[in-house]
Order: C-alpha cells, then structure tokens, then sequence
C-alpha cells in the first residue's frame, strides 16, 4: 500500500469538456444580457480562439488557466468597448458552471474508498474548487499549477505535492488519466504511477509503461483493498 496518494482531477473524476462547454454558454449568456457589443464580436468559438492566443503570446501564464481566462475576457471587452472592469463579474459567471461537474459513475464512491486507506493531494493543471464541488473534505492537500507556479508534466509540481503529503516521492502513487502529463511526468519526478484508463486506449509506445492501470478508479479503489504493500515494495501490473 503506497504511504499516500495524488489524484488528478479533470477527466479522472469527472469529464472536463461538457463542464467547459456549459461555462463558456453561460458566459455567453451573460456577456449578451450585460455587454451585447463583446458578445457579438465574441462569440463561444471566437472566445475560445482569443483565450488559446492570450495562452501562446503570454507563456508567462501559461499554468494559470484563472489568469488566462481573466485575460481574455479584458481583452474582449477592450477591443468591442464595453466595460473592462466587467471582467471579473462575467468570469465568477464561467466558473461557477465550471465548477458544476458531472462525477464518472465510479467517481466519488472510489474516492471515498482512496481516502480512508490513505491521505489524498489533488494534484491538477487546472482551476476547479473543491468546496464548490463539495470534494474538499476528501483531501489532505490541494496542489494546483497556478498555486505552484509550474504545470504537470515538470517534477515539481509533484514534489510540491509530496511534500504537502509529508511523503518521500516512492512513497507517493499519482493516479491520473494522461499518460504524458500524469504518468510520465510523475515517474519523472520518482513517483509510482497509476494510469486510469477510461476510454481503453493504447497506450504510449514511447513511454514506459506505468506502474498500474485500470479503466476506473474503482479498479484502483478494489486493488489496493485486496493488496497489503509496503511502500517500498514494487507495484506490479501482473498482480492485479
């Protein structure tokens, strides 16, 4: 049994894309009602070509998605003439919908399961709250790359986490869907590594394989109670 865990979030415990597709209607909604002139020179697909290019010309920002919505959003009121100090109102707007995800059936009863066996850091690229969400007592810890300064796949935004677990990074098992940004980046950093492989895909053939994988969290929730590990002990796949 790893010592402690750190748990992706986005598409690991929830898909992302309808979240943000829900986010950026209402968004729209809210710039049509209160300022119709950057609503009609940015619409959704228009917004979301100026936040991809506010994220290529600014890579000072590039870990902050809050930032790079931000942003955008004054960028668009700016350039359309409306009021810039909206900004922030439309934004809350976004991310209250962003904030209203739809958990995968297995989701939070595995994390229920991963968090009474052992402390849990949720370790994401991403914005999401956890109190909005209603997850937050689950985790010991939250480590973001906005908070960070530095974004998966880069070591440190694990061993930020690690050190927020009070746990050596072979102690740790990093649990998330993607295989560079999650799995990769983690065995980079000297944690072991767990893929949640949802959509039973190939994996990677340039990159080693992880320690384990299973196509829920459930998978893992099930393995780690029908095995006893030190966490100095190697993980297998073939003793799933």
């Amino acid at each position: 049994m790893p010592r402690a865990l750190s748990l992706d979030l986005d598409d690991t415990l929830w898909p992302i894309w309808p979240a943000i597709e829900r986010a950026e209607q209402a968004l729209d909604a809210f710039l049509r009602r209160h300022c119709p002139r950057t609503a009609a020179r940015f619409p959704v697909a228009k917004m979301r070509e100026l936040r991809a290019r506010v994220a290529a010309e600014q890579p000072h920002i590039a870990h902050d998605f809050t930032r790079q919505r931000l942003v955008s959003l004054e960028w668009a009121l700016c350039e359309a003439g409306d009021d810039v100090a909206m900004a922030r109102a439309a934004f809350d707007v976004f991310y209250e919908a962003r904030n209203r995800v739809e958990f995968y059936p297995d989701a939070l009863d595995a994390l229920e399961r991963l968090a009474a066996r052992a402390p849990v850091a949720a370790l994401t690229n991403g914005n999401a709250d956890l109190a909005r969400i209603g997850i937050q007592g689950h985790f010991r810890a939250y480590v973001s790359a906005r908070d960070t300064g530095v974004a998966k796949p880069e070591p440190p935004i694990f061993l930020a986490a690690c050190e927020r677990l009070g746990a050596a990074p072979h102690e740790v098992l990093h649990v998330g869907d993607d295989p560079h940004l999650d799995v990769a980046g983690a065995r980079r950093a000297g944690l072991r590594t767990c893929w949640i492989n949802r959509g039973n895909a190939h994996w990677p053939r340039e990159l080693p394989r992880p320690d384990l994988e299973f196509g829920t969290l459930a998978g893992l929730a099930d393995w780690l109670e029908r095995h006893t590990l030190s966490p100095d002990q190697p993980l297998s796949l073939e003793t799933r």
